[in-house]
């Protein structure tokens, strides 16, 4: 995990983690679909639960599931997207789009680096 600590650009202070984790595929018996996502964990969780604790005590946006939006990139793919905490760990859970995986060539299993910015 490395993390790059906060800047400020235009007032806003952001957040960059880069962890390299599995990609890994969720699927439910209740449903055809499946997802894949990446699981981010160890200090760089612990670091952006103390993030998001931050700005909800500054007054931010409340938002579903107690998601944190963030810019994500694996290679040369950039998106907006939104981080998902865990429910039985203290992790977050990055959703992976087929676009990014078809982009950058990425199947489950592959360990991946990738970084967030919050």
């Amino acid at each position: 995990m490395q993390h790059t600590g906060a800047s400020a650009a235009a007032g806003a202070v952001t957040e960059t983690f880069t962890v390299t984790t599995p990609l890994w595929l969720w699927t439910t018996d209740k449903a055809p679909a499946s997802w894949h996502f990446l699981t981010i964990n160890g200090q760089a969780a612990d670091d952006i639960h103390a993030t998001a604790l931050m700005r909800r005590m500054e007054g931010g946006p409340k938002r579903g599931w107690g998601s944190i939006k963030v810019v994500a990139t694996i290679g040369g793919t950039s998106w907006d997207t939104s981080i998902l905490p865990q429910k039985d760990e203290r992790g977050w859970l990055l959703p992976i789009k087929a676009s990014v995986r078809k982009a950058e060539g990425l199947v489950t299993g592959d360990v991946v680096t990738v970084t967030v910015v919050l």
